[in-house]
């Protein structure tokens, strides 16, 4: 219920900007990332995962604030995780995280004409809630599959599928429209939130952050 009253509070959000600004418009947008979760392990050595390919989609919206400038809010459904090799307890250990976001990006963005389009360049602040997600892990050739637990703390052993489902950061991004509202993006997004949920029984200096890098493409009614 919680996730719905969000995905519900996003929207009415962006009818409220739509019904007091003149000149607005909606669009569609959805691309490719590659993903992945940068920050320290539980003994404060720096983490080594790798990029997973992931997607975004959703809808946002153009208010027009001055000759070319515009704010771009948004709500798309993105994915983020991650995957890694690792030794645990001196057993073979890979993991491969797949986490779900409810996201709602505000970027400011720059629109000068550039030929028969316009160029592209933008950047703001993003917040996003777990909604979903999975994580696969094989210890010495055996997988288990479990769901995310979104969660703020936990206690006792050390768990692979614990986070918190608050995430936040800033994204950049630059590409170009063309005249009939088709548009190209190549994007990047540093997540600046602490994501692991904290242990309250082990001391850690655990410090995950999502971070990626991608294209997308839109289309602006």
């Amino acid at each position: 219920m919680k996730n719905k009253w969000l995905v519900a509070i996003a929207f009415l959000l962006l009818a409220g900007f739509t019904a007091q600004a003149q000149g607005v418009s909606f669009g569609l947008r959805g691309g490719f990332d590659l993903q992945n979760i940068n920050g320290k392990d539980f003994d404060g050595d720096a983490l080594e995962l790798s990029l997973v390919p992931r997607f975004n989609a959703g809808v946002v919206v153009e208010i027009p604030v001055a000759p070319d400038f515009f704010v771009q809010p948004g709500v798309l459904f993105s994915t983020k995780g991650a995957k890694a090799k690792d030794e645990l307890f001196g057993q073979d250990l890979s993991l491969e995280y797949n986490l779900g976001y409810i996201e709602v990006p505000i970027s400011f963005l720059y629109k000068p004409q550039l030929g028969n389009g316009r160029f592209l360049l933008g950047f703001g602040p993003y917040v996003g809630y777990g909604i979903t997600g999975k994580v696969e892990y094989t210890i010495n050739n055996t997988t288990t599959t479990e769901d995310i637990e979104y969660t703020k703390e936990y206690d006792g052993l050390v768990r692979f599928n614990q986070f918190k489902p608050l995430d936040f950061g800033a994204n950049v991004f630059f590409g170009y429209e063309l005249a009939g509202g088709l548009s190209f993006q190549i994007n990047t997004q540093l997540g600046l939130a602490e994501i692991n949920a904290e242990n309250t029984s082990v001391n850690s200096e655990a410090s995950f952050k999502n971070t990626g890098f991608g294209i997308s493409l839109g289309y602006r009614f």
